[in-house]
């Protein structure tokens, strides 16, 4: 239960097994009175507590309903703690063995697979790209010595299909990494608490709100650099491309929640701020920022010029294919966060408390990382086979780590203790939001990751 946004835990039964041969059943206990110690300081709580009163039980052993009175009290008590210190007590213990050492065992594993990755990149690229750079620079090389990428010259920085929503993507894609980083400078700085529910989804409506100029920018930006025309849409598109989903998502779950009755509902005066806000405040953002985007446009400064015919890809083998690059794209990924993810989620549906920030944002630093990492050498990998399609595929194959993670929480939901139509309804709507915006936002890194490699490696070689 939460009050006055501090987390507190309390018995709601009790289990009685007997000794006597004759009643092998145990006896089921239903707590009708919680006793609650309220601490303040001025006229600010502090801390709160509760606790059961064993004697106020009713016995709820038989299969059959029944009607229960539950009261409650309400002992205040004054404490010299100030107000600004009164989540320390969690802090603290979230702290203590063994929480600390499971969160650093996790960064542990997740440094030791970046370490192996960063070791095998380089003997790639120290072996093989090297090497082909030589040949590739050399002026006396023959026709046998060359490289399977350099044929690519001509193909490698033609315009992705559908240039539009691929520029939306990388808009959409910037706002959530934007949005990220403010969001954990916010926590760094003692403003944000993950725990304070209120608080967190507040920062997350208005930081969204906020960051729509980044997503206005990006995408206006990219786009000219592609194409004269339709960069309006481009940003029309950044600006609904996650919005638009989510905002469906949540009209249907307040819908349900109406349905049933339940208290996570929306107030219809909430309902008419976020529109409010989504009006007057996200859509000037995005059309000034798509306004700034193309009035700084700029030129796509290809190394190569980009033939007439595109040249034809041959088949693959199946890691060179698509699925093949987005189950390893994002399999390694995944398995970096994977126990830091289980808190997370613990943190979110289990009533956890999560008090290390600084932990989940080393997890992001090196999710990041990795997905850099993976994304230049299966970009070369891909470029090796004489395929040039790598602008969405690069989206694709960094984003993966996304369907890793929803899995992870379809799975996290079968092992607990949820059950029933709306809960099942609600987890799987915020998984799939959350999963949604990873997804943009790890394939924008990925594709800018591939960009800047491409650019290099063709910038050091002299075109046909």
């Amino acid at each position: 239960m939460y009050y006055d946004d501090l987390p507190f835990w309390g018995f709601i039964g009790k289990i009685e097994n007997s000794w006597l041969q004759e009643e092998n059943n145990p006896k089921y206990y239903l707590f009708n009175h919680v006793r609650f110690n309220a601490f303040y300081n001025d006229d600010q709580v502090v801390e709160i507590r509760a606790w059961n009163d064993p004697k106020n039980v009713v016995d709820i052993t038989a299969d059959q309903e029944i009607d229960v009175q539950f009261t409650y009290s309400v002992i205040w008590n004054k404490t010299s703690i100030p107000f600004a210190n009164r989540l320390d007590r969690y802090t603290r213990a979230s702290s203590l063995q063994p929480h600390s050492t499971i969160h650093w065992f996790s960064v542990l594993n997740s440094i030791v697979i970046i370490v192996l990755l960063t070791a095998l990149l380089a003997l790639l690229f120290m072996r093989h790209l090297k090497n082909d750079l030589i040949k590739c620079s050399s002026e006396e090389g023959d026709e046998e010595g060359e490289v399977a990428w350099k044929y690519l010259h001509g193909d490698v920085f033609r315009c992705p299909r559908y240039t539009s929503l691929f520029s939306a993507v990388l808009g959409a894609g910037s706002q959530i990494f934007s949005l990220l980083c403010v969001l954990f400078l916010l926590a760094f700085l003692d403003v944000l608490y993950a725990y304070s529910r209120g608080s967190l989804c507040t920062s997350l409506a208005v930081g969204y709100a906020l960051t729509s100029f980044v997503a206005g920018y990006s995408s206006s930006s990219f786009h000219n650099q592609l194409s004269a025309t339709g960069w309006e849409r481009s940003v029309v598109l950044s600006g609904l491309l996650y919005l638009g989903p989510v905002f469906v998502i949540m009209c249907i779950f307040n819908t349900v929640a109406i349905f049933y009755g339940a208290t996570t509902a929306l107030p219809f005066g909430t309902i008419v701020l976020v529109i409010l806000m989504s009006i007057f405040i996200t859509a000037p953002l995005l059309a000034l920022g798509g306004a700034v985007g193309y009035r700084l446009r700029s030129e796509f400064k290809a190394p190569c010029p980009t033939k007439r015919v595109p040249r034809e890809i041959r088949s693959l083998a199946w890691y060179r294919t698509t699925p093949g690059q987005m189950l390893i794209g994002g399999l390694l990924p995944f398995g970096t966060i994977a126990m830091e993810l289980h808190n997370l989620l613990l943190s979110l549906w289990g009533y956890k408390i999560f008090t290390t920030p600084s932990i989940l944002f080393i997890m992001f630093l090196i999710l990041t990382v990795l997905t850099i990492m993976l994304s230049i050498g299966l970009t070369y990998i891909q470029l090796s086979a004489e395929d040039h399609e790598w602008w969405w595929r690069s989206i694709l194959r960094g984003g993966s780590t996304a369907v890793f993670v929803f899995a992870n929480c379809i799975v996290f939901y079968a092992r607990s203790d949820m059950h029933g139509f709306l809960q099942l309804f609600f987890f799987l709507g915020y998984s799939a939001c959350m999963c949604y915006a990873l997804f943009l936002m790890l394939g924008t890194i990925s594709f800018h990751a591939s960009l800047i490699f491409v650019r290099r490696i063709y910038s050091a070689v002299k075109s046909e």
